[in-house]
């Protein structure tokens, strides 16, 4: 079976968004594997500015998109799984691409260190359909 071709497209947009001067930005559905500032979540989402000069260490690989931010003057660590990136796009442009969001495999689950908020109860759970808003507005594709 072939790799997914999520993350390849998510370093090309991240790196066409800097080559013109853009502002990545993706959006990330949250649960039990995402490591985010819960306080900045809504309705099971979150928004975050992926670009260089708002990133320490930005690594996206196949299976994980992990940084360090600033969040309220306070420095976090973020680790995202692929699976859950449901759009990546340009700020000032709208422009971008729009992806389902996708099972993590236990296998790529056991290369991200286990943290105690791991544990902890998340409200949207691991399977996003059920919680998920319809109905959201479309995101403009890349020309």
């Amino acid at each position: 079976m072939s790799s997914s071709t999520k993350p390849y497209m998510l370093r090309a947009l991240h790196q066409w968004c800097g080559d013109n001067g853009y502002t990545p930005y993706i959006v990330v559905w949250v649960n039990s594997r995402t490591d985010v500032p819960l306080e900045y979540v809504k309705n099971n989402e979150i928004v975050l500015n992926i670009a260089d000069g708002a990133t320490k260490n930005l690594r996206i690989d196949n299976e994980w998109i992990s940084f360090s931010a600033r969040f309220g003057g306070v420095s976090r660590d973020i680790w995202v799984p692929i699976g859950n990136v449901m759009s990546i796009f340009a700020r000032e442009t709208g422009e971008g691409m729009g992806f389902e969001v996708e099972p993590m495999s236990e296998e790529a689950a056991s290369l991200k260190p286990v943290s105690a908020e791991e544990d902890a109860p998340d409200s949207g759970g691991d399977d996003p359909s059920p919680n998920r808003p319809s109905g959201r507005p479309s995101l403009r594709i890349v020309k």
